[in-house]
């Protein structure tokens, strides 16, 4: 008698690929759930709780945080990405320019305000700008001056975005649109634009959060009581206070904004994709 007969049928150990698949995704659960577990065993809830939830504090600072920080930091954010949008667009169209020196100084615009840290650009906006011409204001005083360094900052990188946007149009759109006796002119402005926008909404989105959380440096222009942002107010208030809760409050407000903004972002991203 054969003796693997008598042992009888064979059973194989050898896994699946979904289940080592699995067996890794478990573990890795589970090692995520073990440091969650070890931090919050080792943090001092106590002390947390004290420096950063203080609930009376954090009740005193309403309804001033939304009616001030919070509507000044919309507003700095929304001025300046207005103001960087046309300017990108007037940078992108110079950098598809068929004029050598348009490109030229596109290029070098582009290079010097993506490389340069956005805080060097509100001290040169808040203390080069009156020193290089005296005798002059800015529009709008802080509110210009804000809206002019985001500005300046934001068009780096909406020219680039909105170049890429203009060029993503098929080709055909134009010589399309020349057919039908447009100039090359009206033919950006009528047809090529307007699909260039629809392509970079998504990024311009992105732009338009990255700008929210930006318009913190307004700090440094040494804005009165009135004009404070989020941060501002939660510095001075965590000054006045010896505590941290106000801070706390004004992150959280932050994210009221750019959590929502982000959400919209991945759905336009996922309906561009899905338009593609």
């Amino acid at each position: 008698m054969d003796r693997t007969a008598a042992q009888g049928p064979v059973v194989t150990s050898r896994l699946t690929r979904r289940q080592r698949r699995r067996i890794s995704q478990g573990i890795q659960y589970a090692v995520f759930v073990a440091v969650l577990v070890w931090i919050g065993l080792l943090a001092d809830w106590d002390r947390l709780q004290n420096q950063f939830a203080q609930k009376d504090l954090a009740s005193e600072l309403f309804p001033v945080i939304i009616t001030t920080a919070l509507r000044n930091t919309v507003i700095y954010t929304v001025s300046g990405f207005a103001f960087g949008l046309v300017l990108g667009l007037v940078v992108a169209l110079m950098r598809l320019s068929s004029v050598a020196p348009y490109r030229w100084v596109a290029g070098i615009y582009i290079e010097i305000f993506r490389g340069l840290p956005a805080l060097l650009i509100f001290i040169f906006v808040g203390v080069a700008v009156p020193l290089a011409f005296p005798g002059t204001e800015i529009p709008g005083g802080t509110y210009g001056k804000v809206a002019l360094g985001l500005g300046l900052v934001a068009a780096a990188y909406m020219a680039e975005t909105i170049r890429a946007g203009i060029q993503a149009v098929p080709k055909g759109q134009m010589e399309a649109a020349r057919s039908l006796g447009f100039s090359h002119a009206r033919a950006m402005v009528s047809v090529i634009i307007p699909q260039a926008f629809r392509i970079v909404i998504p990024p311009l989105t992105n732009e338009l959060v990255l700008l929210f959380k930006d318009s913190s440096l307004v700090l440094f222009l040494g804005v009165t009581l009135q004009e404070r942002e989020l941060t501002k107010f939660g510095r001075d208030l965590a000054s006045q206070t010896a505590n941290s809760t106000p801070i706390l409050v004004a992150g959280l407000c932050y994210l009221l904004v750019t959590v929502p903004l982000s959400f919209v972002v991945r759905r336009l991203e996922a309906r561009a994709d899905k338009a593609r």
